[in-house]
């Protein structure tokens, strides 16, 4: 009887113990998990009644997923090989023309444009000689990828392989946006 009891106990401890380092562990991975890549999309709207300037605060909460409010969007060291060196000859027009929506003129800075693509939609504040991302959001099944660079934003929307690349470059020339898809 002794026995039983001293083999009962121990399978008592283990199954505690087991539970416990299961909870731990649930815990521990939820905890690390929450706020990454697996958030679903947030998206703010553009409309003709919300002023299209806006505060820094809620251009960042323009991402389909949430940072850390220390760190900025993060940019490659290197620009990517289309953007990195200025070409001599005109570019290529895009495989697709984009689709700018209504746009509000801002206070003192630019307007609003609006591009959408198969992968998403993509915003920015477009002035004379620079541009600033209002928002990006990528469409349902589409992973997107954001570059800030002192001459260039880069949103990148991806599913499948098949790549679409929404260019605001400004270098020696006024913004201007292209669409590239492969």
């Amino acid at each position: 009887m002794a026995r039983m009891r001293r083999g009962l106990v121990h399978a008592m401890a283990w199954s505690l113990a087991t539970g416990a380092a299961v909870t731990l562990s649930w815990w521990g991975v939820h905890t690390v998990m929450a706020g990454t890549a697996y958030d679903p999309p947030r998206a703010l709207p553009i409309t003709a009644d919300r002023p299209a300037t806006t505060p820094p605060s809620v251009a960042s909460q323009a991402s389909s997923t949430r940072r850390p409010k220390a760190s900025p969007t993060p940019s490659p060291t290197q620009p990517p090989a289309s953007v990195a060196a200025p070409s001599r000859k005109p570019p290529a027009p895009p495989s697709r023309s984009p689709s700018p929506a209504p746009s509000t003129p801002s206070a003192g800075r630019g307007e609003v444009k609006s591009y959408t693509v198969d992968g998403g939609r993509v915003a920015f504040d477009i002035g004379t000689s620079s541009a600033e991302l209002v928002s990006a959001t990528p469409a349902s099944g589409w992973q997107m990828q954001v570059w800030k660079q002192p001459t260039y934003i880069r949103v990148t929307f991806s599913r499948d392989g098949k790549e679409i690349d929404v260019f605001c470059t400004w270098h020696d020339h006024a913004p201007m946006v292209q669409i590239d898809e492969r």
